[in-house]
């Protein structure tokens, strides 16, 4: 079982990821491409926002609003193939915030809130990478887990912080403070097309200081300084 590491943002979050990828990724196959995919994480954040030093720096000002519509939208959003707003509010007709919310508004003890965004039988290339969240309130604070079965590291955070806001949302209907947010995520990964831009963020980021604290416990605090492995020259060819 992975380590539970600790990060104090969500940019130190996205950073440590993509060294993870880097560093214990090997090669592998799918439907988009050749992709260098590491084994399973499991870590919690502590602070998550837009206004993110390192996001600001180095993520992707364009992508927030589509990223975030994926969550906040019922209808499926071009280009994606599903939509994480529809799957959490609507799915089957289930409004799962909402009965997530009245099972721990009756029973605030209960480890039963859990909510499922995969449908049993549905198309292969549809099957969401958010697969499920759960939700419990501990010493007054509601916590959250996402589980991811895939994960692309280079837009991770564009998830993380939306996330937040779900998380939020349900602990404000329920009148509680908001406690941590845990993410699991069995196969984090990195396209090897993307492998130029993966580098170049992080060398911006070695340079400019920004994102280098330590998750504790485990091996987040290493500099990953060894580049190369992902580089499409260095074995993997680009598609």
């Amino acid at each position: 079982m992975a380590d539970l590491l600790r990060f104090a943002s969500c940019g130190e979050t996205w950073l440590w990821l993509m060294r993870h990828v880097r560093n214990e990724g090997g090669p592998a196959e799918d439907d988009r491409g050749l992709i260098i995919e590491a084994p399973a994480v499991l870590f919690e954040i502590a602070e998550l926002g837009w206004d993110d030093p390192v996001l600001r720096a180095h993520g992707d000002p364009g992508k927030i609003t589509l990223y975030s519509s994926k969550f906040s939208e019922i209808a499926v959003v071009p280009p994606f193939k599903y939509s994480y707003g529809g799957r959490i509010r609507g799915l089957q007709g289930v409004d799962q915030l909402g009965w997530v919310t009245g099972l721990l508004r009756a029973r605030p003890y209960s480890k039963s809130g859990w909510i499922s965004l995969t449908v049993p039988g549905e198309r292969p290339d549809a099957v969401p990478c958010l697969t499920g969240l759960a939700f419990r309130i501990r010493d007054g604070r509601l916590a959250m887990t996402a589980t991811f079965r895939s994960q692309n590291a280079l837009t991770c955070y564009l998830n993380y912080v939306p996330l937040r806001s779900i998380q939020n949302e349900v602990a404000d209907d329920l009148g509680v403070g908001r406690g941590s947010m845990r993410v699991f995520v069995d196969v984090p990964h990195i396209y090897v097309a993307d492998a130029a831009a993966v580098e170049e963020i992080l060398g911006r980021s070695e340079r400019d200081g920004l994102g280098e604290g330590a998750a504790l416990p485990g091996p987040a605090g290493r500099s990953g300084r060894d580049r190369g492995r992902l580089r499409p020259d260095g074995g993997l060819r680009t598609p």
